[in-house]
């Protein structure tokens, strides 16, 4: 078996979180080896599709507004960094019915933390935004600072970032143990043994092979966007139509993107049919079934898109009990971090998570707030479920 010299910190996995880990310690100087089991930017992962939705106004839980103040601030400190632009801001929409958990809950956070909004009815969104259809009652929440992130280029300057500073990446590496003892940590891949003081676990739906404390409890899903093409291309242009949330009830939650250039509007479903996979197994094309979802939804809520989606793309969600973050210290041992940040809403927290992930693995602990996502609360949640 072949053996590598040590290194401070080893990552294991190169998608959102990863990447953004690896760029962060290379940055401090640091000897850091990236691993990971596929290609970059690989489509059976969870970091591909041309957008992700960015906001402040957090429905979820107000308590992470003020890492989204941080990720804003590290997406704009690596776009200066890489000369790409990776943000674009379009304000975004969050439209339901005013006692939804999506409505109600944005306008809560956006209180609490004093963040910009504006109510608008179903009349002030048929002249305004015509690409949108409310019911009689429902209300959109615009939060000018709301926009997207381009994952597939953030994830390309964080590693590009890494290398220039130093970092080795090496891609289609399979880790197979992570093997912590009083000196620091093993990290088999194939036939070779990578020695390091800590180690960073962010192996997206691989991470319950990984991380046996997770096994049951991280679930990976599939997930399927469409894009569709516009009756009115003007009335669904970028600088037009913002990006969007939509609260569907009983039925689950909806999201979207104005045409960016490529293939046209971006529809998806919260989650999609919640469908477990096998992470081993390569992501199943769309069927008729997820066809049929994000068509009902196009004609119902979006009239002046065209029928039929251009294409489609799957992917994966891992889902964890309550579908908050975990980003904290292995409970066998505080050499070993554990990142499973996403839930289907992470990827616009990755610069700020990378910057925790590199506290965490040099430090043990981060002045920044994630005490809400450690193992001990997530095992509560697991556990009441």
């Amino acid at each position: 078996m072949g053996a590598s010299s040590a290194f401070d910190v080893i990552v294991v996995g190169l998608g959102a979180m990863g990447a953004h880990a690896v760029q962060q310690l290379a940055a401090r100087g640091k000897r850091v080896l990236g691993i990971e089991r596929s290609s970059l930017i690989n489509p059976d992962g969870s970091s591909h599709g041309d957008s992700r939705l960015i906001r402040l106004g957090y429905f979820e839980d107000p308590s992470y507004v003020p890492l989204l103040h941080r990720a804003y601030a590290n997406w704009r400190a690596l776009e200066a960094a890489s000369r790409e632009e990776l943000l674009t801001i379009t304000g975004v929409l969050q439209i339901g019915r005013p006692e939804g958990k999506i409505v109600s809950g944005v306008l809560a956070s956006c209180k609490m933390h004093g963040l910009a909004r504006e109510v608008l009815d179903r009349e002030q969104m048929a002249r305004r935004y015509p690409a949108f259809q409310l019911d009689e009652g429902e209300v959109a929440v615009l939060e000018p600072q709301g926009g997207f992130v381009r994952p597939e280029r953030a994830i390309l300057a964080a590693l590009r970032l890494a290398g220039d500073a130093g970092a080795e990446l090496h891609f289609g590496e399979r880790v197979t143990a992570i093997e912590p003892d009083g000196q620091g940590v093993t990290v088999r891949a194939g036939d070779t043994a990578y020695r390091a003081a800590s180690v960073i676990v962010a192996a997206g739906s691989y991470i319950a092979g990984l991380v046996p404390e997770l096994a049951g409890i991280a679930v990976p899903i599939r997930q399927v966007v469409g894009w569709f093409g516009s009756k009115d291309p003007l009335a669904t242009a970028l600088g037009r139509m913002p990006v969007f949330l939509r609260d569907e009830g009983e039925e689950g939650s909806f999201f979207g993107f104005p045409h960016l250039g490529g293939d046209g509007v971006k529809i998806g479903k919260h989650a999609h049919f919640r469908e477990p996979i096998n992470p081993e197994v390569p992501n199943a094309p769309a069927n008729p079934a997820d066809k049929a979802l994000l068509g009902e939804f196009a004609a119902r809520r979006l009239p002046l898109l065209a029928e039929g989606a251009v294409r489609y793309s799957t992917c994966r969600y891992t889902l964890l009990p309550g579908e908050d973050f975990l980003l904290d210290l292995a409970p066998a041992s505080n050499r070993i971090v554990i990142a499973s940040p996403c839930s289907g809403h992470g990827f616009k927290f990755a610069s700020v998570i990378g910057e925790i992930l590199a506290d965490l693995a040099l430090e043990q602990g981060t002045d920044l707030s994630i005490g809400a996502f450690s193992f001990e609360k997530l095992m509560a949640k697991a556990a009441a479920a």
